[in-house]
């Protein structure tokens, strides 16, 4: 009792602690993002928006548009010119020229060297067809260019010159040498003086942005009136700054209270949460036992949805891609539709939450969903899932035009990119499905549907090993494999499972076979009673572990191992046990330990079905019954063996299912064992 209170106390703490990593998925910031009614610069209006009443307010966008174009007519204001910075170029230009004097005076230099001493002039750049029209002059037109240079210089540093004006004076000088100069020496003087011309005037950083700033501040402000009734915006029409403004001022901007999102998305999860709790509740008291995987199902659960949220915000085309259908094939195949549609159920209400159109998204998820699901069942075969892809595929995009009808318009760009969204969504749902499938099997150790069709195929490697080694081992699985399936099916087990467990579940006698007794010459038997029994037994029991062996041989998955160790759970081997007793003389002197199966005891239904059938199927052959009531007793005394000696603690079967097996066993073995008609003449071998 403490231990079930125990439990029960610890499924409602991680029931709850779901329930807040759900609440947190669809709130946090990241994913709890604005709707589409919450309207923003760029997006499209969905529908005519009016004005509720009339009202006026001062468009900051509208002022600072005003604002800027006062600005752009302020003019850049400059200092007046600085009489320091003419004097600085005029002695320059002094220096240079008394420098260039005393060159041409040199009488030790020759003609080249004083070209090469005219060229190092650091304050004027002189080429070298510069120097030679320089020392090409006599001294009285050398004087005269000096003077003149002097002059227009002095003259043009008279005038303001501001930085962007310095390229046009310069390109001006030559105008202003006066006309007695001939165009050599006019040239002279322009090159010259051209290269000390500078700008005189500053620009006042500090005085334009005063008269900026004095230029917006008298800058009146610019207001917006609407009437009530009045458009705000077109239906279709992209939302400017302008029309944003309005529809601020009517609060249709601001984000509700996040007090209302909290409560509103823990309504939604309860609701859900809820949901789940009766369908566990439905499947414990229908099948007696938790959802098998459940942990893995809900960390899978919770990856889809958080990726979800991440994903799907204010996008278009992505919602509609988003591989929700995943999951639901995912656990639909590897456990039970059932649980698949009420997670895809789940999932798809979660993750349409808060997003645009959120009911037709949710349905958009849940409906092609569902639809594949049925198509796919357990998933048997490779086709099985892209034909459930097709038929998502097709579902989802009726719905897209469906709803498209109902808007009254259809956009056949927009419908033709959903549809194709659609069938992309199909095809990465089933992709995905596939992928995880193979990885989920890994980790949790189960066998997939489509693993147990390739297992049950008669021509697989290690069945056809043991139908070549021991033929009559291959005769008696197949019986066990019928028998079992038919129980697995009524009390809710995995048939599938149970068949191909049943299959495999004695491939350890290949290794032995002629010591076991169906595969043995007719006439032949040999019951080994003239072999010590604890020899015997230890050879029939190592059909188990050679068994395992040959399993992981041939990469037999662990589910099908576990039909091979727990078909004979820990029971002991009762011929050759009760042999030794009578050969010792007594219980006491007898070591049961090594006469019992290795074990251990079924721990699922499937392979406790498997453990009744082979008890069963030895005692029918070794008896060999006469009428239906000695069938309806061999199967009961066999099973009521097996609970005797507590091999059942650790299966999931009720009193209830184990009723049903006997009945079942019982119906089959009547079939099989039923007097045939003698036909006439069959007396004389005919």
């Amino acid at each position: 009792m403490n231990k079930a209170k125990g439990t029960g106390i610890w499924g409602i703490v991680s029931f709850g602690i779901i329930s807040i990593l759900i609440f947190i998925a669809i709130v946090l910031p990241i994913s709890f993002r604005p709707t589409p009614s919450l309207m923003k610069v760029g997006d499209v209006a969905m529908q005519d928006i009016h004005a509720p009443r009339s009202f006026s307010y001062v468009s900051e966008y509208l002022t600072s548009n005003a604002e800027d174009d006062a600005e752009k007519s302020v003019l850049p204001i400059y200092l007046p010119p600085d009489p320091t910075i003419n004097r600085e170029q005029v002695e320059k230009l002094q220096s240079a020229l008394e420098f260039i004097t005393s060159i041409r005076n040199d009488e030790f230099a020759g003609i080249e060297q004083k070209v090469e001493d005219l060229m190092a002039v650091e304050s004027i750049a002189i080429e070298s067809e510069l120097a030679n029209d320089i020392l090409g002059l006599g001294e009285e037109r050398w004087n005269a260019v000096q003077n003149e240079a002097r002059y227009v210089l002095e003259m043009v540093l008279r005038n303001t010159i501001r930085e962007d004006q310095v390229s046009g004076v310069q390109r001006d000088i030559k105008a202003k040498v006066d006309f007695s100069f001939s165009d050599t020496e006019s040239s002279l003087i322009s090159e010259i003086v051209s290269q000390l011309v500078t700008a005189n005037s500053i620009f006042s950083i500090e005085r334009t942005n005063d008269q900026i700033t004095a230029a917006r501040e008298a800058t009146e402000p610019v207001s917006q009136s609407f009437a009530a009734g009045e458009i705000i915006v077109n239906s279709g029409e992209v939302i400017d700054p302008i029309s944003w403004e309005a529809l601020q001022e009517l609060g249709y901007t601001e984000p509700q209270n996040r007090t209302l999102d909290y409560v509103s998305a823990a309504l939604v999860v309860t609701t859900v949460m809820a949901l789940i709790a009766f369908y566990l509740r439905r499947i414990r008291q229908s099948k007696g036992y938790a959802i098998e995987g459940l942990p893995a199902i809900i960390g899978l659960f919770l990856l889809f949805l958080i990726t979800a949220r991440l994903i799907i915000p204010n996008h278009t085309i992505l919602p509609y891609i988003f591989p929700i259908a995943a999951f639901g094939l995912l656990v639909a195949s590897v456990f039970d539709y059932e649980t698949g549609l009420i997670g895809a159920l789940a999932l798809s209400v979660l993750s349409a939450y808060n997003q645009a159109n959120s009911v037709d998204l949710a349905l958009y998820y849940f409906i092609p969903t569902a639809a594949a699901i049925f198509v796919l069942g357990r998933g048997r075969r490779i086709n099985i899932f892209f034909l459930a892809g097709l038929v998502q595929a097709l579902a989802g995009s009726m719905l897209v035009i469906a709803y498209r009808i109902l808007n009254s318009f259809i956009d056949i760009s927009g419908a033709s990119a959903l549809i194709g969204a659609a069938f992309a969504n199909g095809v990465i749902s089933v992709s995905l499905a596939l992928v995880l499938q193979y990885l989920l099997s890994q980790l949790l150790g189960k066998t997939t549907a489509m693993q147990l069709m390739d297992l049950s195929r008669p021509d697989h490697p290690l069945l056809q090993e043991l139908l070549t080694n021991a033929p009559g081992t291959y005769q008696h699985s197949l019986q066990l494999a019928n028998l079992a399936e038919q129980a697995a099916k009524e009390v809710n087990g995995d048939a599938l499972l149970t068949r191909v467990g049943s299959l495999y579940h004695d491939v350890g006698k290949a290794k032995n076979p002629a010591f076991f007794i169906e595969n043995q010459p007719v006439g032949k038997i040999d019951t080994h009673d003239s072999i010590d029994p604890v020899l015997t037994a230890a050879t029939i029991i190592r059909h188990v572990t050679d068994g395992v062996k040959l399993a992981k041989k041939y990469r037999i998955p662990t589910q099908i191992q576990d039909f091979i160790l727990e078909h004979h759970g820990t029971m002991l081997t009762m011929y050759q046990y009760s042999q030794a007793v009578n050969d010792a003389g007594g219980e006491e002197k007898v070591e049961k330990s090594l006469f019992r199966y290795p074990g251990p005891i079924p721990h699922r239904k499937e392979t406790a079905i498997l453990m009744f059938a082979d008890g069963c199927e030895a005692r029918m052959r070794s008896e060999n019954p006469e009428s239906v009531d000695d069938i309806d007793r061999i199967v009961r005394q066999t099973i009521n063996t097996y609970l005797e000696a507590d091999q059942l603690n650790n299966a999931d079967l009720t009193l209830r299912d184990i009723q049903t097996i006997i009945r079942s066993f019982s119906r089959t073995f009547k079939n099989a064992y039923h007097h045939r008609i003698k036909y006439p003449g069959q007396e004389n071998g005919d």
